[in-house]
């Protein structure tokens, strides 16, 4: 498993699983929007023999000022997912992938949720093997950062909290973590360590949030600020999974344009891949200049 330097940082990437989702995810984009960006986005990102996007799930891994930061947990395995039939019931290699990148879940002493989705907050849990029905961290020793709004929208009397999907989520991926006293809220700005801070970037959810790293090389982890390269051509783009698609294309303006000018990479959630890239601003869209060193997916 490949690692990329960022400074005196070091980050790795565990995959859990890949699969292919329609254009009219993204319903403002015409399917002219897609094959006009062909050179950017096939094969890697988009099908136009299909017309389907492939999204990857995965978790990065930052190691940095004696810190080993978990960024986003996936899916997980077992779940009752019956709002995303892809997601439902999986059993992935996840934790053993975890292992081939050198990670032992009991070192790991921050896991950062930068929002409340089924695919962000999985391996939050592990099944209890003693225990049937139980979930229990799968990282014991660390603490979860979780951001206050989102645990707010999400919670059983909260506005998506009502949803079936959402409280079943919530159950297995939260509340567990919380019961373990393991959960720490954040509001504002979050410094974790001298390299590390998470700040709000709302839209994609209403506690959506990015984690800048700078400890020499910077970098940004944007979560589901883009869920395609498209969406650096076309920031206004929205995709259907946002709560607010308004606000989530202004914020993904003004950190796309914070990171052209501090020449940072931007990591999203689930760009396949080579997983993230350095962008330039033109205009009022931006443009790739180097992909990052990670293997293509």
């Amino acid at each position: 498993m490949r690692r990329v330097r960022f400074g005196h940082a070091s980050v790795a990437r565990v995959l859990e699983l890949r699969f292919d989702l329609p254009t009219r995810s993204f319903p403002g984009t015409a399917p002219s929007g897609w094959r006009d960006n062909a050179d950017l986005l096939v094969p890697d990102f988009f099908d136009p023999d299909t017309d389907r996007w492939h999204i990857a799930i995965q978790s990065w891994v930052i190691e940095v000022d004696g810190l080993t930061v978990v960024v986003d947990t996936g899916v997980g395995n077992d779940r009752d997912r019956p709002h995303m039939p892809p997601l439902d019931h999986l059993n992935t290699g996840f934790l053993a992938a975890l292992g081939s990148a050198g990670i032992d879940r009991n070192a790991v002493d921050v896991v950062v949720n930068t929002h409340i989705h089924s695919d962000h907050v999985g391996w939050n849990t592990m099944g209890d093997k003693d225990s049937r029905g139980t979930w229990v961290p799968t990282f014991p020793n660390a603490r979860y950062l979780v951001p206050n709004a989102d645990y707010r929208h999400f919670a059983p009397d909260g506005p998506a909290g009502r949803e079936p999907g959402d409280r079943i989520v919530f159950a297995d991926s939260v509340l567990p973590i919380e019961e373990a006293g393991q959960l720490v809220g954040w509001s504002d700005d979050f410094q974790i360590s001298p390299s590390l801070r998470l700040r709000p970037a709302p839209g994609h959810t209403p506690g959506s949030s990015v984690l800048w790293l700078d400890a020499g090389r910077p970098a940004v982890f944007v979560g589901d600020l883009t869920h395609s390269p498209l969406q650096l051509r076309r920031p206004a783009d929205a995709c259907a999974f946002d709560v607010d698609a308004g606000a989530a294309a202004a914020t993904r303006s003004r950190i796309f344009t914070e990171a052209a000018r501090a020449k940072a990479a931007v990591i999203p959630a689930h760009y396949p891949g080579r997983g993230g890239a350095t962008i330039r601003a033109v205009d009022d869209q931006f443009e790739v200049d180097d992909w990052l060193d990670f293997e293509s997916l």
